[in-house]
């Protein structure tokens, strides 16, 4: 069983305040809100009642926290982008979301979901501007990826890893895949980079890094 099999709800915060303590290992997913992100999440933890799925964009409004142990978590960040909701709460959103990027000692890697059919919007290179600035690796889903021919798949993630400079390589700071939680595409690929973040917990500290705090 994979590490993410065992992610459960564990609460929504309607703010940072009500966060968990920023102690242990976390994995944020982010993105538009017609995206796909809360079926990835259910796919990639084989739990299809694990985030809400919902037909109406915006649905994920809070910071929705799924526990996988003690130390490790999953992070719902409120979809961005396309939500019919008034721009004070829009704007109450991207503060939340930005300061929990900015602050969260525990955010080892963002998850940053894309409809391979429309990728690269200007929300998506916001978050990728975040992730880079923030410096924290991010892995970015091109979903829905079964809408698309196999060469159309195959030519969206070239065109994407290109513009992105996504080398492919393990320590990268940004890797692309295709993704489809229907046809369950990219799943192993996804939970691999995912468990690797995650599983820096269970890894011994070399004699480099054992003095640091992080």
């Amino acid at each position: 069983m994979h590490i993410l099999h065992t992610a459960r709800f564990l609460k929504s915060a309607g703010s940072l305040r009500d966060m968990p303590a920023d102690t242990g290992w976390e994995v944020a997913f982010a993105g538009r809100s017609n995206a796909g992100k809360s079926s990835a999440l259910n796919a990639l933890a084989a739990h299809k009642g694990l985030a809400r799925v919902s037909k109406t964009p915006g649905r994920t409004q809070l910071l929705n926290v799924f526990s996988i142990d003690d130390d490790r978590r999953l992070i719902d960040l409120p979809g961005y982008g396309y939500a019919k909701v008034p721009i004070g709460v829009r704007d109450q959103w991207r503060g939340m979301v930005d300061g929990f990027l900015r602050v969260r000692e525990a955010l080892k890697g963002l998850v940053l979901i894309m409809d391979s059919r429309h990728p690269l919007k200007d929300y998506d290179r916001q978050m990728l501007d975040y992730a880079e600035a923030i410096g924290k690796p991010c892995h970015v889903l091109l979903t829905k990826a079964d809408k698309l021919s196999r060469n159309d798949a195959t030519r969206t993630l070239n065109a994407v890893r290109k513009e992105l400079g996504a080398d492919g390589s393990a320590d990268a700071r940004v890797s692309v895949q295709l993704f489809s939680a229907t046809a369950k595409t990219g799943l192993d690929e996804a939970r691999a980079v995912i468990g690797r973040w995650l599983e820096l917990a269970d890894r011994p500290a070399s004699k480099d890094t054992a003095a640091s705090p992080r």
